[in-house]
């Protein structure tokens, strides 16, 4: 070793090893507050100093030291590790064996890094970051026994902030693989302290991980029990009651914010589930309450504008969205394409226009795009609009079919049959495998009376996509309504039924189905269900017709003249006037 090296490096080694502490020193005289705080932080430092042992440098010591700072700066994380650990066991300095710690981490080897705290936490049993270190390492290496001692520990030397040590415990404990172990742990941990809320909160968590859903919810309901205004364990054991239905978890939040009606988590937690449940008025009421709570909200505000939408309440919904625009919601241009819609919906088609175009970038803008050239269809303007759909950026083969499908639909509600048709073919020809391709292709050729094309680009779709629940439905609607090939096209209907049980049109096809099989009983309950969920023209003409035809004139008119005077220029709901009325 050069003795001149050692000489030149020894005031930092001796920063490492064994340093002598200063004598505080002594006088009479007035010290001030700052003075006084600092010879307080020089004691402790003084006492910490006296545990530290006292160790004689050695050539080894300085060579490892070195090896260790010289290799970790040239990034041999390898190397430094080894150096480090060796160095923290053969010091038992605390400092070191730190060091040693974070560096073995920081290297990511784990067998290491618990070699080193070990160390760190037996030469420093009263540090907490020590023993908290070493217990997420034995965790890690799933040596639970071992961690026992040291949480026992760490939540004794908690005091007052006991409750915080416990939430902590789920976090730790959750990706341990021994879902049953790790809930005996937190079962014995949480003995001591029967009158601690978050204790039975811990024992919960585990349990639920554990797939013991009573203890589960026994223990929240304890937890609540200790600490009933506690959002987060009403929040839990709405999440537990939920694992059962949603029905019981609705029930509970909807008692609980009886008692605690400013609980913000636990009412946004209830409104979302009333959307989940499709209680949308309810849902709205929510978020509206949410709203008048926190104004500045502009989350809410964009809730309160969708759950509008979805009741047909576009006024509502446009006085949302603007609010939530002044509230500066953090994705405006997705605010802006919905204010298009609520404009385009009440078919205020110079708004839409408007708000479609302010659309500029972002997951909306293509979708906007889209719409704008939909809207200036609606104003008649259809070769402006198919100008407009030809000039839109695309990026992928998606987003240019997504441009095909939109040109054919306007050319079709334009009664360009014909030419949406040679449209999609093209289109087809390129992308023979593309599901949405064979599906609108098969819908125009039924406007050609081209049931052989329908037929068989359906089945292929239904072929490639056996989950495609419209496709079985298209195909059962059609030979249900074009043939007399009727008890294939229920069972076609019962798939697509399997498939989206809620979808309405697909329950209209059936009531449909029902009604050409001669079941009107059937056929008309469908068809309610249907039209209740989802009041659409060609819904309503279906529930008339069937109305009709048992004598039920006057509710068939009714049902007939509301939906017209929405939908005046529907072609199915005409056709079904003209059929029974205007005769």
């Amino acid at each position: 070793m050069n003795r001149k090296l050692l000489i030149l490096l020894m005031p930092t080694i001796l920063l490492a090893c064994a340093q002598q502490p200063q004598k505080p020193a002594s006088g009479a005289a007035a010290v001030s507050e700052d003075e006084q705080q600092e010879q307080q932080e020089q004691q402790a430092e003084t006492v910490k100093s006296e545990k530290l042992p006292k160790q004689e440098l050695t050539e080894k010591m300085l060579y490892e030291f070195l090896l260790g700072e010289i290799a970790g700066q040239r990034g041999q994380l390898d190397v430094a590790t080894k150096a480090y650990v060796d160095l923290a066991k053969t010091t038992r300095d605390p400092r070191i064996a730190q060091r040693a710690t974070e560096i073995a981490l920081y290297s990511k080897q784990p067998e290491a890094a618990l070699q080193a705290a070990r160390v760190w936490a037996e030469v420093d049993p009263d540090s907490t970051p020590a023993r908290q270190t070493l217990v997420a390492l034995l965790i890690n290496s799933h040596q639970l026994d071992e961690a026992r001692p040291h949480l026992e520990k760490l939540l004794a030397d908690e005091g007052p902030n006991i409750g915080q040590g416990f939430i902590q415990l789920d976090g730790l404990l959750s990706k341990y693989p021994d879902k049953a172990a790790a809930l005996n742990l937190v079962r014995d941990l949480a003995q001591p302290y029967p009158q601690l809320a978050e204790a039975h909160f811990a024992l919960s968590h585990a349990a639920w991980n554990a797939g013991r859903y009573d203890l589960a919810l026994s223990e929240v309901r304890k937890s609540l029990e200790l600490h009933p205004d506690w959002q987060l364990a009403a929040l839990f054991q709405g999440q537990i009651l939920q694992h059962t239905s949603n029905k019981l978890a609705i029930d509970y939040f909807h008692d609980y914010l009886k008692s605690y009606p400013k609980a913000k988590d636990v009412r946004l937690n209830y409104a979302r589930l009333l959307v989940v449940e499709k209680d949308y008025p309810q849902a709205r009421s929510e978020f509206q309450r949410l709203r008048a709570d926190f104004p500045n909200n502009a989350e809410v505000s964009l809730a309160v504008g969708l759950l509008s939408m979805q009741l047909n309440d576009f006024d509502a919904a446009e006085e949302s969205f603007k609010q939530a625009l002044s509230q500066n919601y953090k994705d405006r241009d997705s605010v802006r394409y919905y204010l298009g819609e609520t404009y385009e919906e009440r078919k205020r088609y110079d708004q839409a226009l408007y708000w479609y175009g302010s659309v500029k970038e972002g997951e909306q803008y293509f979708s906007a795009q889209l719409r704008y050239a939909s809207v200036l269809a609606k104003q008649g303007k259809l070769a402006e609009a198919r100008k407009h759909l030809s000039q839109i950026p695309v990026q992928d083969n998606q987003q240019r079919i997504q441009v095909i499908l939109t040109d054919a639909q306007l050319l079709r509600e334009a009664g360009h049959y014909q030419e949406a048709f040679d449209l999609l073919g093209r289109a087809l020809q390129k992308n023979p495998d593309y599901p949405d391709l064979l599906y609108d292709y098969a819908m125009a050729a039924e406007k050609l009376n081209r049931l052989d094309v329908l037929e068989e680009n359906l089945r292929k779709l239904i072929q490639l996509k056996p989950d495609y629940a419209h496709a079985y439905n298209a195909l059962g609607y059609t030979l249900a309504d074009r043939t007399d090939r009727l008890n294939e096209a229920e069972q076609y209907i019962e798939q697509a039924l399997k498939l989206a049980p809620e979808d309405p049109f697909i329950i209209d096809s059936m009531g449909w189905v029902q009604y050409r099989l001669g079941n009107l009983k059937e056929g008309t309950a469908y068809l309610r269900r249907a039209y209740a969920d989802r009041p659409d023209p060609e819904i309503a003409a279906h529930l008339g017709e069937v109305l009709w035809v048992q004598g039920k004139h006057e509710e068939a008119e009714t049902i007939w003249n509301a939906s017209l005077k929405e939908n005046p220029d529907n072609e199915a709901l005409q056709n079904v006037i003209k059929k029974f009325v205007k005769k």
